[in-house]
C-alpha cells in the first residue's frame, strides 16, 4: 500500500480497513505521531515506512530489522511479542493465549472451552437462554408500551 507524499497530517481511520497490508509507506507525508492504535490488527505488515521524525509503531523491539536513511526509518520483520525469549512473555490471564495484533500489540485469546471475563467461564456461551431471555424481555415490553399508549393514539 502505497501512501508515500499524500499530503496526510494525520493517519486515517480508514487505514484500519488495510489490516490485510504486508508492506506499507508512509513515507513524504507531513506526519507529526502515530497514534498508538493506529495498526491494531496489522498482524501481516511485514515492512513500514515512516518519515525520519517518527519511530516505527511499537518501538525498535517490535521490528527485527530498523534502517535508517536521510529521508525515512524503515521497519522491516515483525517480531512475535509473545513468544520473546529474552524477556517474560505477555502476561495473559489463566486459561487463555497470547496472539500478536499489530506492531507491539498484543491480544489474549481464550482457550476452546473457556469465555467471558478474563476467560474464567468454562464451557460455551448460553446463546439460546441469552436470546430466548432477550427476547421475551423485547416482546413483554412491547406489549406493555403498545396496550399503554394506544389509547393516546386514538384520542384527537
Amino acid at each position: 500500500l502505497d501512501l508515500s507524499n499524500c499530503s496526510l497530517h494525520s493517519v486515517s481511520p480508514g487505514l484500519a480497513e488495510a489490516t490485510a497490508a504486508i508492506v506499507l509507506d508512509l513515507t513524504e507525508n507531513p506526519l507529526t505521531t502515530l497514534p498508538s492504535g493506529s495498526f491494531l490488527g496489522f498482524i501481516h505488515l511485514q515492512r513500514l515506512a515512516v518519515p525520519l521524525t517518527l519511530e516505527c509503531p511499537g518501538g525498535s523491539d517490535a521490528w527485527q530489522d530498523v534502517t535508517v536513511d536521510r529521508s525515512s526509518r524503515l521497519c522491516q520483520g515483525q517480531r512475535n511479542p509473545c513468544n520473546r525469549s529474552m524477556e517474560l512473555a505477555w502476561p495473559c490471564p489463566e486459561n487463555s493465549v497470547c496472539a500478536p495484533d499489530g506492531p507491539g500489540l498484543v491480544q489474549c485469546l481464550c482457550d476452546n472451552s473457556f469465555h467471558g471475563y478474563k476467560c474464567l467461564r468454562e464451557g460455551t456461551f448460553p446463546m439460546l437462554l441469552f436470546g430466548g431471555i432477550l427476547g421475551s424481555a423485547t416482546v413483554c415490553l412491547s406489549l406493555l408500551l403498545w396496550s399503554t399508549q394506544r389509547r393516546k393514539a386514538k384520542t384527537p
